[in-house]
């Protein structure tokens, strides 16, 4: 049957506007982006065949273009489109955090290191670059691959602070394999930042591990 032939209150774009986009379920909220099905098999039916095709939402959110392509139902126009709606996100949060003071907003500060880091399938190491009233000046991703004590550099932190005239930073990276917990590398490289950092006066004001679920912050389990 198709979703037009369906009740008022079932429809997800209906649904939505009634009750809110946080009311739909993951096929709803996707078959809303797909807009149409295919042959004998509704936008809700086609969403449903993707998650289960993919694993998960959030699966179907990181696939790359070829991988993504490949299903049916989907293309490189869907692609772009997903790409754009994303960027899109991940910008809104920015400028929701650019707002207030990063120290007073922790929710607005996990939300967008979460979106900017937790689908990668690499190790990225970033800063979040603050004034002196804590307010956001820039975020950067400085390094990727596999990342220790070795390999992310002082040096290289300390002149892109220097370039933004930040006064202070807020340090975080991914673990792709889901598990936030940090580990003991982890420890020593962020000790070894905040005290390269004090030299020039520049103040460390977290660490976040992001991962899956909520991110770790060094600053609340006391470890800085």
């Amino acid at each position: 049957m198709p979703i037009t032939d369906w009740p008022a209150a079932e429809r997800p774009r209906e649904k939505l506007l009634l009750q809110g986009a946080p009311s739909l379920s993951d096929a709803e909220l996707l078959a809303i982006f797909l807009r149409t099905g295919v042959p004998g098999c509704s936008a809700v039916d086609l969403a449903r065949r993707l998650l289960s095709g993919f694993g998960s939402l959030r699966a179907l959110l990181q696939a790359d273009q070829q991988e993504f392509c490949a299903h049916p139902g989907l293309g490189p126009a869907k692609y772009a489109q997903l790409q754009a709606v994303m960027e899109m996100a991940r910008r809104h949060l920015f400028e929701e955090l650019k707002r207030g003071d990063a120290l007073t907003s922790p929710g607005a500060v996990r939300d967008f290191l979460r979106s900017q880091l937790a689908a990668l399938p690499h190790e990225v190491f970033a800063c979040l670059y603050l004034d002196n009233q804590h307010r956001v000046i820039a975020f950067e991703e400085l390094f990727r691959g596999t990342l220790d004590s070795a390999s992310v550099y002082p040096r290289e932190v300390i002149k892109r602070a220097l370039a933004h005239n930040a006064a202070a930073l807020i340090l975080t990276h991914n673990h792709p394999s889901g598990v936030s917990e940090p580990s003991q590398a982890d420890l020593l490289l962020t000790r070894r930042l905040k005290e390269s950092l004090a030299l020039v006066d520049i103040r460390v004001l977290d660490h976040l591990v992001v991962g899956d679920g909520e991110p770790v912050s060094f600053a609340e389990r006391g470890l800085l």
